[in-house]
């Protein structure tokens, strides 16, 4: 029995939560088909899930069908979970994006469908709801070819569509030839220099051209009544195929969510890609930091389940594996590939207080607790006893919040967000300070710092020009450690990053200095480089793509203009302007509330985070 992973994907209220019931459902693995509404599904199985009808984490569910074993991997469909979008991405063999046939292709499936086309992850498309009044056929698909892609054919048609009689059939292999013939070379040929494609020429390359990412087939159903999910069920184990293992002995594989259990335990979520993993095995996981360094962490699994079997885990499958003290999401076994993400980290900012005072302390545990799990989830105390945290969203604020009600049973104020700058070193600065120092504190220490950019995207980086024997191991990790602490805020009050620092002179007095010394003389030597090499603030900037009718172009481009946009291009001029372009992070807002006055209610905006540029205003 061979194994699939497959993501269920979607903008929020698709029904892709249905889809998946309905699959389980099917295929034996629950009793009874649950409900968003009534709160009792299997996937979303958090209280707030289940409170607020969304799926805010990635579940894992499993069925058998034929020979094959399918995880469903079924993930958050609000913009603001963005990021378990991510790490669900990472584990899969294939995808199914579905769209409603009543609202169409909305801004969240464009997001999701170009990382889908860039990553080349075999998706297949699910049109639900086409029992619901108001579903389209061939209007969507025209929609699906302009706006998604337009290496798209249906494999089923809807018969009564927009009806609660709607009846789902099959269509005959001989239409797939023509937009194949778009995609694969030997189709073109058959179909323009004859004899015709065969059916099973034609199968075998809507297979091949499936499998690579390059085509896309669509079926139409219902979740929820069940139509057309067995047509897509057998197009999901023939078009998919498994992601191949390399036959290494070493198991290799990425943990790709972490739950936190009632005794503060925690069960990760692994997918192995070679080797196995048993029960009492003791396994290294490496994990890189937020400065990009790459370290070690160690643990011995105490408890192991196999989603959807027992026993060993093996290549291709998942399990729930408890046991590894400390385990984070993104943490690799053994190594595969560089450490990145598809989506970009959170831009926006807030600070979060306890509402009752006395309760600061166990708040920013429970913040610190939760950013532990999560290294997308970024936390950083204050002076002023509050956290910032950086997030996607106002949704996932609420989230949040109510996660450390009911979990840590704390109640909790946001601040409003606001967009996150970034500091860069304009040049570059040392400073140095001779033991015995001292500004009302003696320390016994000598420590010479030099500042200055890094290499883009490098983040953070410390390294030395002094010998290494010069200083006790603790010492070197006190300045070390000190000096990544203390950029997360530099001269603006903004997290530094793209910075190398250098450790040009250091000295201690062997039985006076202690770690202590350097850790609390390291900061002031900082302080006076950072200073003397200056910084550049940076703000986050947004590719942005809004359509809009024929007669709004202009007063739309000249509102774009004005909050500073730069355009990249303007295409169409038939039946609608696509005007592309970057914008300042905190002017997207004000953006997305204009455009339905400037286009009478008809413009559709879309925007992803791309990057940052220098703060040119306030």
């Amino acid at each position: 029995m061979h194994t699939l992973n497959i993501g269920i994907l979607a903008h929020v209220d698709a029904g892709k939560t249905s889809l998946t019931e309905r699959l389980l459902f099917d295929h034996g693995a629950i009793d009874r088909l649950g409900s968003v509404d009534a709160g009792d599904t299997r996937t979303d199985d958090g209280a707030i899930e289940r409170e607020r009808g969304i799926t805010i984490r990635s579940a894992v569910a499993s069925f058998t069908v034929g020979g094959t074993r399918v995880n469903l991997i079924d993930t958050p469909g609000h913009s603001d979970f963005i990021a378990e979008v991510e790490r669900a991405l990472e584990v899969l063999d294939g995808a199914v994006l579905v769209l409603s046939a009543v609202e169409g292709v909305q801004a969240q499936t464009r997001v999701l469908m170009r990382t889908l086309r860039r990553l080349r992850l075999p998706t297949l498309v699910f049109v639900n709801k086409a029992d619901r009044a108001g579903a389209r056929a061939e209007g969507l698909l025209a929609d699906i070819r302009r706006r998604l892609t337009p290496h798209v054919a249906p494999l089923t048609t809807v018969q009564g569509i927009g009806t609660p009689g709607a009846r789902v059939t099959p269509l005959p292999i001989g239409s797939l030839a023509e937009p194949l013939a778009d995609v694969d070379a030997g189709v073109l040929a058959a179909v323009v220099d004859g004899p015709p494609p065969t059916p099973d020429d034609l199968r075998a390359a809507l297979a091949a051209r499936t499998a690579d990412g390059s085509f896309h087939p669509v079926w139409f159903g219902s979740a929820l009544g069940g139509q057309g999910v067995p047509d897509l069920v057998e197009g999901l184990v023939r078009l998919v195929p498994p992601t191949p293992s390399t036959g290494a002995t070493a198991p290799r594989g990425t943990v790709f969510a972490v739950r936190p259990g009632p005794s503060g335990e925690r069960t990760a979520y692994l997918r192995l890609y070679d080797g196995q993993v048993s029960a009492r095995q003791r396994l290294t996981l490496l994990r890189r930091d937020a400065d990009g360094r790459t370290r070690e962490v160690a643990g011995r699994v105490t408890r192991l389940d196999v989603v959807g079997g027992d026993g060993t885990l093996t290549a291709g499958n998942i399990a729930a594996v408890t046991g590894l003290t400390g385990v984070r999401v993104g943490d690799r076994l053994g190594e595969r590939g560089p450490f990145e993400g598809h989506f970009a980290p959170p831009t926006l900012e807030t600070v979060v207080t306890a509402r009752v005072p006395e309760r600061s302390a166990r708040l920013r545990g429970a913040l610190l607790a939760l950013a532990d799990q999560d290294p997308l989830i970024h936390a950083r105390p204050l002076p002023d006893g509050g956290t910032s945290l950086l997030l996607y969203g106002e949704v996932q604020m609420e989230v949040i919040a109510a996660t450390l009600a009911q979990d840590f049973g704390v109640e909790a104020d946001f601040a409003p967000g606001r967009v996150r700058l970034l500091e860069r070193p304009r040049g570059v600065g040392e400073a140095c300070a001779e033991l015995p120092w001292h500004d009302g504190t003696r320390y016994w220490a000598t420590i010479g710092l030099r500042v200055e950019p890094g290499p883009p995207g490098s983040g953070g980086v410390f390294g030395y020009e002094t010998e290494l024997g010069a200083l006790p191991r603790a010492f070197h990790t006190a300045i070390e450690e000190t000096v990544h602490l203390c950029l997360r805020s530099g001269l603006d009050g903004a997290a530094v990053t793209d910075y190398r620092v250098t450790l040009v002179r250091s000295g201690f007095v062997g039985p006076l200095s202690t770690a202590a010394d350097f850790r609390g003389l390291t900061p002031v030597v900082l302080r006076r480089a950072l200073e003397r090499a200056g910084t550049r603030l940076y703000e986050p900037y947004h590719a942005f793509e809004t359509e809009v009718p024929l007669d709004a172009l202009a007063p739309v481009t000249a509102q774009l203009a004005a909050l500073g946009a730069e355009f990249t291009g303007t295409t169409g001029g038939s039946t609608a302007w696509v005007v592309t372009g970057a914008i300042a992070a905190r002017r997207v807002r004000e953006m997305e509330l204009r455009l339905p006055g400037l286009t009478h209610g008809e413009g559709v905006w879309w925007s992803r985070p791309s990057g940052d540029r220098e703060l040119r205003s306030p």
